[in-house]
């Protein structure tokens, strides 16, 4: 089903027109330099990067991008959503499917009206949004269609980000250290992790004098105490007591963009991990230090291994260094800072690099940064020190 009526004004997307317009370009260009006819962008966070649209009707079927060059980009989405798509969204040539079976059959009417049917196409089969079933349908619906795995395409050319997107950026870590300040200065003996979920939203709403679906933060990982031994914990009415450590890792979003940040902290006196946070700051400047354009995500990754291979600590970190950030902080595919990675950094990439440690007993505490590489080097986004809070 084809339609073309133009956007009904409800909502409108974070940034002009020509912005969406230049990433569709650069990605059409990575799209040909791959030597593929066309690119089929399922993944929400790339929907949201290209269109404005967050991609969010797409949990009952994928709501497709096809971008090929020479053509209008093409949009296929369910009936249900168009509207939203098109108050949210940048992208006039929408076609439409009603039930979930319909989707294969849309997508390949668009395939074969741009006459793409026997060529070679891009999907993102190692994203999040495209199931396996999905893909089996519309190759039997396009036979002759040549797929190959662009999964990182999209974000390869995200990773580098405009002005527009920076100021955002920026925008985000003050919301950000707004959280962790008041995270800081509210701890006390009995305070719960819930309770402190509300102190720092309510700081965050503060700084950005509103409340809405594009400001805002992230459910925080806040763990006080033995729960401090959970990776990736909900906050629960759980008070924290004398001597005991505190762990937070938040991140505040514009439009889309979080700006995540660790910080830990604790009340009293914990020697297990005041030493573990210890480590972890010399990790986060020996990383820090090695960012700058040309060099290899794997080689930013070394440096802070080089850092724990030194201390004799074996077996503290058990994670990637880091990852690029932006729109959807968590999509496969990203940029990623581990051992061997080949990425090569560029300048105004921004990264977030958690560094945390687990003790022997268990604790899970550390420090980070959130840098954006510059001609230089790299400049740290954060205004809240990385060092541990003592309460």
């Amino acid at each position: 089903m084809r339609t073309t009526f133009s956007t009904v004004p409800l909502a409108g997307f974070p940034f002009p027109r020509s912005e969406y317009e230049r990433r569709q370009q650069n990605v059409l260009e990575a799209v040909e330099s791959a030597k593929l006819d066309a690119i089929v962008v399922t993944a929400h966070g790339h929907l949201r990067y290209l269109t404005g649209y967050d991609g969010s009707g797409g949990y009952f079927a994928p709501f497709p991008l096809i971008l090929a060059p020479g053509r209008a980009p093409t949009y296929v989405v369910r009936k249900f959503d168009e509207q939203a798509v098109r108050a949210y969204g940048c992208i006039d040539q929408i076609d439409t499917y009603v039930e979930q079976s319909d989707f294969a059959k849309a997508c390949a009417d668009v395939i074969r009206r741009q006459g793409l049917q026997s060529k070679r196409i891009g999907f993102e089969l190692g994203c999040s949004n495209l199931a396996p079933a999905d893909v089996s349908a519309l190759q039997a619906q396009v036979p002759d269609l040549k797929m190959a795995d662009v999964s990182r395409l999209v974000s390869s050319v995200a990773a580098v980000k405009s002005d527009l997107e920076l100021e955002v950026m920026r925008d985000a870590m003050r919301m950000t250290d707004a959280a962790v300040r008041a995270f800081q200065s509210s701890l006390r003996e009995g305070v719960t992790e819930l309770e402190m979920v509300g102190t720092m939203a309510a700081a965050v709403e503060a700084v950005t004098g509103k409340a809405n679906g594009e400001i805002g933060m992230s459910q925080p990982n806040i763990l006080f105490g033995e729960r401090t031994k959970l990776p990736h914990g909900y906050p629960m009415q759980h008070p924290i007591k004398k001597n005991e450590p505190a762990f937070l890792e938040v991140g505040a979003s514009k439009h889309g963009y979080f700006a995540g940040l660790v910080r830990c902290a604790v009340l009293g006196r914990h020697p297990e991990a005041e030493s573990l946070h210890s480590l972890a700051e010399e990790v986060i400047e020996a990383v820090v230090a090695s960012i700058r354009p040309g060099i290899t995500a794997g080689a930013v990754d070394a440096a802070g291994r080089e850092v724990l291979k030194r201390s004799g600590r074996h077996g503290v970190f058990r994670q990637r260094t880091g990852y690029q950030t932006g729109i959807n902080w968590t999509e496969r595919g990203d940029l990623s800072l581990e051992p061997n990675a080949h990425d090569i950094l560029k300048p105004s990439m921004t990264l977030h690099m958690p560094n945390i440690l687990c003790s022997e007993n268990g604790y899970l505490f550390g420090t980070g940064a959130h840098v954006l590489v510059t001609e230089s080097g790299a400049e740290i986004l954060s205004h809240v020190p990385s060092s541990l809070y003592r309460a």
